[in-house]
């Protein structure tokens, strides 16, 4: 009898052991699946590897790589071909991941086709939190040396006709929460406040050069805590 009750211990004794690492187990999945996706979307002259940074720094904290989708495109073309992209890039991830809505990372010139699906293409219906790093919201004169060459420079600059129209009525349409985060001594977005976007959430990240705004660490970890 004795020993009949040792074991029936003993059996008690390894469920309970092993009971918090199954719950640790089960948990993980549930974790990962509050997170909603990332899509990523790069500037001018860039492509999907200028957030190899970023993306290992929300790996660490929790995203799994499925949920973390940066994407090329043609930086030339224009951004509304941009935004007709993107619509299907935010379809696949959703499609892929099972999630409802996605977040959507932009950077420099990645912000105008990111804001076009957004205002125009039905955008706010599949996209959570908008951010904007270093974003070329209003145009720059820096857009001059390039606008002859690329139709999507030629929609950066300043009162351009695409810009105009984008940025009339209301700056952050829909349901979605708006971030813009911008640099008070970017050498690319000329003035630097062309960042700012009414009815946003705007933070002055400080002295941080335009190309560095989407790799630099203290960014990042506002914009985690923004779209956490």
């Amino acid at each position: 009898m004795q020993r009949h009750k040792r074991r029936i211990a003993t059996a008690l004794s390894a469920a309970a052991a092993s009971l918090p690492l199954s719950l640790s187990l089960s948990a993980a999945p549930a974790q990962a699946a509050a997170h909603d996706p990332i899509v990523f979307v790069h500037g001018l002259s860039s492509d999907s590897s200028s957030w190899n940074d970023w993306i290992a720094d929300f790996e660490a904290d929790g995203y799994t790589s499925s949920q973390l989708d940066a994407w090329s495109y043609d930086w030339g073309q224009s951004n509304v071909t941009t935004a007709q992209q993107l619509a299907t890039e935010v379809r696949n991830v959703l499609a892929r991941t099972g999630a409802s809505k996605v977040d959507i990372v932009s950077h420099s010139m990645g912000a105008l086709g990111s804001r076009y699906f957004l205002k125009n293409l039905g955008g706010t219906s599949y996209v959570d939190d908008f951010v904007s790093v270093a974003g070329v919201n209003h145009g720059t004169s820096v857009a001059s040396w390039c606008a002859w060459l690329y139709t999507s420079c030629k929609e950066m600059q300043t009162g351009s006709s695409f810009l105009t129209s984008l940025n009339s009525g209301d700056e952050t349409p829909g349901g979605v929460s708006y971030a813009s985060y911008w640099s008070d001594c970017d050498e690319a977005v000329v003035p630097n406040s062309s960042a700012l976007l009414s009815g946003a959430t705007n933070v002055d990240a400080g002295c941080i050069a335009h190309t560095d705004m989407n790799n630099d660490h203290g960014v990042f970890e506002q914009v985690r805590a923004f779209v956490g």
